[in-house]
């Protein structure tokens, strides 16, 4: 079935990990959202499952091993030019997941990556979903 001349989502994952009470944040270095914290994650690739994408970009992004405990959300991203036309269009899973092992570095798309406690999360400038979907991730944490 060729699907080439459809314009389709991209499928993304995203995790919010845990380590003790922080949560791992990386800066973006790259396009969409170049120079802004977020939760680490990237897309997925042909033939991976979502659990499988998530600890490779996890691992790429921050050289970090998790356990995924759950799934936390699901978010469509949909940004639009000023005349309205979508320029792109990401559907991110984002998990819950806690720390293994590793030392978090900033590799491949992460510019810089920090260990967050929930009440410094406001200096990261985090959108307002992140923080919803770390506040979901939280509950999930703690059954």
């Amino acid at each position: 079935m060729a699907i080439d001349s459809i314009t389709l989502p991209v499928a993304a994952v995203g995790a919010v990990i845990w380590k003790d009470d922080r949560v791992l944040l990386i800066r973006r270095g790259k396009a969409p959202r170049k120079g802004f914290w977020s939760l680490p994650g990237g897309r997925q690739q042909w033939g991976e499952t979502v659990y499988e994408a998530v600890t490779r970009e996890i691992m790429e992004e921050t050289g970090v091993t998790i356990r995924i405990l759950d799934v936390a959300a699901v978010i469509d991203l949909i940004h639009r030019d000023d005349k309205g036309a979508i320029e792109h269009h990401f559907t991110v899973i984002d998990v819950v997941a806690e720390w293994v092992s590793g030392e978090a570095v900033a590799g491949d798309d992460a510019a810089e990556v920090a260990w967050a406690a929930p009440d410094e999360l406001a200096r990261y400038e985090l959108t307002p979903k992140m923080h919803e979907v770390i506040e979901i991730a939280a509950g999930k944490r703690k059954g």
